[in-house]
């Protein structure tokens, strides 16, 4: 519960962190000043929009940062999970031999056993045997 809450705060304050850093005019804003562009007529002032800005930026980044080193420390603490695949294999039991009943030991005797050297057909060549 408390990891969602943190992962949702991460998002709003990434978010945050993103519009507060594109509202920001650059360094290169100024130069409309020297040809009648002032900044008199702006909502924070002619200085106070950066300070506010570049503060609100600053206190985003550290509770961002923040907020990652917290997760990843969340993270850390967590129960190490298993595969599915090893929770399946430990779940079933492990057979060390077929089992073997009365009807199958007599189906065993029954049956005819394979020749031990099947005969070559007689229009295939003969292979030479190996030389050691």
């Amino acid at each position: 519960m408390l990891q969602t809450i943190l992962l949702v705060l991460h998002v709003l304050v990434a978010i945050g962190l993103i519009t507060f850093i594109l509202l920001q005019q650059g360094k290169g804003a100024n130069t409309g000043a020297a040809f009648g562009a002032g900044a008199s007529g702006t909502v924070f002032g002619a200085r106070g929009a950066s300070s506010f800005m570049s503060r609100t930026t600053a206190v985003l980044a550290v509770i961002f940062f923040a907020n990652c080193l917290l997760l990843a420390f969340l993270a850390a603490q967590q129960k190490k999970t298993v595969s599915l695949a090893d929770q399946i294999a430990a779940q079933v039991p492990a057979v060390s031999a077929p089992a073997t009943t009365d009807a199958a030991k007599a189906a065993a005797k029954e049956a005819p056993a394979a020749p031990a050297a099947a005969p070559q057909p007689a229009d295939l060549p003969q292979i030479p045997p190996a030389k050691p």
